[in-house]
């Protein structure tokens, strides 16, 4: 960490600089004797990250920046106080500390914080960017967390673990025991620390998998911002064997939607032709996989087992988006053509044979507009187009 960033000069120099070329930048070379430009140019690409995600981090002043893959795979602040209003109590020890963006939002709902980051030098940057947010209930420790655990005989109110990715392993991870550390091979030793663990999991990564890879799995929190399952979350609590709580979250831009459910519910959905209005469920609830639940706790109706869109007369309050159904037509390019005279349009496909880039290449239809087709196969087996309107 090279403090001399933090210079006055400096931190203006980065502010002044935050919408320039960071090539053209570069190429200038630095102004200042004690720090090279890449430096310069990291804090500057680090900080512009910070602005929409971590707005508290970027309007504060002296914060000192990690590397900008750090702050792309930290939490954003909209996810961190979620995860917050899920703890509470004396103590916890997050054991994969990072940037600590989560550190310091459970620092507000608990007494005692415990920062555990095995990169000293990530350590360090954090301790600083504390003392410039304030934060005096967080303690951080430069050393492996599950190592912390081991050698300690404190016990914590809760215990806070994101994995990693193993660097070595090559494609996408769908195991937690491939991930870093391996809370599977450390799942007795955690419980032995604590009765109340929380897991931030990747959102690649199969929810049933990681149940049965897990001990004692209470609740599951799928959490999305604007559409994009961002994370999963478990909470595990020592000796808890009954039913599962799933919820599912999608922070939009004009609301919060939310929708819940538990396993092992024997639902069954309800089929139907389409009907006046058509609902597409939002990310969050397609990666839960309740869409049994969706039609029996909500009333309305599934097009096809696998179509994975509802439909009913009566508009009704949906976690997704909401569309009133203007045209019902068999899959016709022809008939399609005459019904969008602007030539544009908004393409879905659920259960449909062909790709969105095939359709418009049939159709010659353009990006945009305000009528959404939904591809799709109904209740009898047939593909069908849905021409439809946003409610």
């Amino acid at each position: 960490m090279n403090t001399t960033i933090l210079n006055k000069e400096v931190q203006d120099f980065i502010n002044a600089n935050l919408k320039s070329n960071i090539t053209k930048l570069i190429l200038k070379g630095s102004p200042f004797v004690e720090i090279r430009m890449h430096e310069l140019a990291a804090q500057i690409e680090a900080k512009k990250k910070c602005e929409h995600k971590l707005p508290t981090w970027f309007k504060t002043e002296n914060i000192y920046y990690p590397t900008k893959l750090n702050i792309e795979q930290t939490s954003s602040e909209i996810t961190a106080k979620y995860k917050a209003d899920l703890v509470s109590g004396n103590s916890l020890i997050d054991i994969t500390g990072g940037f600590g963006v989560d550190t310091y939002y459970f620092s507000q709902k608990v007494k005692k914080i415990t920062h555990c980051e095995i990169n000293k030098e990530l350590s360090v940057i954090v301790s600083h960017n504390l003392k410039q947010l304030n934060i005096e209930n967080i303690k951080t420790v430069d050393s492996d967390g599950i190592e912390v655990l081991k050698n300690n005989s404190t016990k914590y109110d809760w215990i806070y673990a994101d994995p990693s990715r193993r660097n070595d392993l090559k494609g996408k991870v769908f195991l937690l025991e491939d991930c870093l550390p391996n809370i599977p091979e450390n799942i007795d030793l955690l419980f032995q620390k604590s009765k109340n663990i929380l897991l931030k999991i990747s959102p690649i990564l199969d929810i049933t998998s990681a149940i049965n890879e897990l001990k004692f799995v209470k609740e599951i929190h799928i959490v999305a911002i604007e559409n994009e399952v961002k994370e999963l979350l478990f909470i595990l609590e020592r000796n808890y064997n009954q039913t599962i709580d799933i919820n599912t979250i999608n922070f939009d831009k004009k609301e919060i939607q939310t929708f819940k459910f538990t396993t092992k519910q024997k639902v069954f959905a309800t089929f139907s032709k389409p009907k006046k209005y058509l609902y597409e469920p939002n990310v969050a609830i397609l990666k839960s996989g309740g869409f049994n639940q969706v039609s029996s706790i909500l009333r309305i109706d599934k097009l096809r087992q696998h179509s994975h869109l509802y439909t009913s007369e009566k508009l009704v309050k949906f976690p997704g988006r909401r569309f009133e159904i203007k045209h019902k037509i068999p899959y016709n390019t022809k008939q399609l053509k005459k019904l969008i005279p602007s030539k544009k349009a908004n393409i879905t496909t659920r259960n449909f044979p062909e790709t969105v880039a095939q359709i418009r290449k049939k159709t010659k239809l353009k990006e945009g507009g305000n009528q959404y087709l939904f591809f799709t196969t109904d209740l009898y087996n047939k593909h069908i187009v849905l021409i439809c309107e946003k409610v």
